[in-house]
């Protein structure tokens, strides 16, 4: 096996040495691929210090705060350049558990695209406010109503692909961000017939720093799902209009 970890980071120094040990301890097929957006706080340089050390730690360096989505793009393919068979995406804060990775590698062995739910079996969310819960928990059950989805979290930032689904999606047309981008990643390879699962984890709410929510992304991923919806329809009905 050969996985790396996508890790977007900004300010997340005091989390992100001890991620990347924890992470690479799980597996030694493990690879770490930072995405720094060239965060003040030296998250950069920390990690630097230790992609010197180990041929397993690798960072991308950008000139400042371009997205989440972006962050995720540029971090898959570079992934794919240094010959990846696995991608993973994570947050850098802890909320996502690395013990949780080698249950990820498991399931790929039947499917494309892995999961991470909080909702699959309930909800397994600690120390989250209730509003942001709710806004959540209901961003997916809309995503489902519109899109017809059947994921049970449709917005969850921890995933692994294998490499040829995301050899398969043309990433330079997804141009979302956070819930957005989940999104439209979870569309496009279902649209596309890969084999989607999913499996429980429990979400713990950051151990350090702010969150990065905006009214902005989630007004995005409100507007994202009709976009996938009415952009399906359209090509399911295009090549009838062209044979007429």
């Amino acid at each position: 096996m050969n996985a790396f970890v996508v890790i977007p980071t900004y300010n997340e120094r005091e989390n992100i040495e001890q991620l990347i040990g924890e992470v690479l301890a799980q597996d030694a097929g493990i690879h770490v691929l930072v995405v720094d957006d060239n965060s003040p706080d030296g998250t950069g340089e920390v990690v630097d210090r230790l992609a010197a050390t180990s041929d397993r730690v690798h960072v991308l360096h950008r000139a400042g705060k371009l997205g989440l989505g972006s962050a995720y793009r540029e971090g898959f393919r570079l992934a794919l350049e240094k010959g990846a068979d696995y991608v993973v995406e994570m947050d850098a804060d802890f909320s996502h558990d690395p013990a949780t990775l080698p249950l990820f590698f498991a399931r790929m062995e039947t499917h494309d695209l892995v999961i991470g739910s909080r909702y699959l079996n309930g909800v397994s969310v600690v120390n989250w406010p209730l509003r942001r819960l709710m806004l959540s928990y209901f961003a997916s059950v809309y995503t489902r109503a519109i899109t017809g989805l059947t994921i049970s979290d449709c917005t969850s930032g921890f995933k692994c692909f294998k490499r040829n689904v995301l050899e398969a999606i043309d990433l330079s047309q997804i141009k979302s961000d956070g819930y957005s981008f989940q999104i439209e990643m979870n569309y496009r390879c279902v649209e596309m017939g890969f084999r989607v699962g999913e499996i429980p984890i429990i979400f713990i709410d950051r151990h350090a720093g702010s969150s990065k929510m905006s009214k902005k992304i989630v007004r995005e991923a409100v507007l994202m799902v009709w976009k996938l919806k009415l952009g399906s329809l359209f090509n399911r009905f295009l090549p009838t209009g062209r044979a007429s």
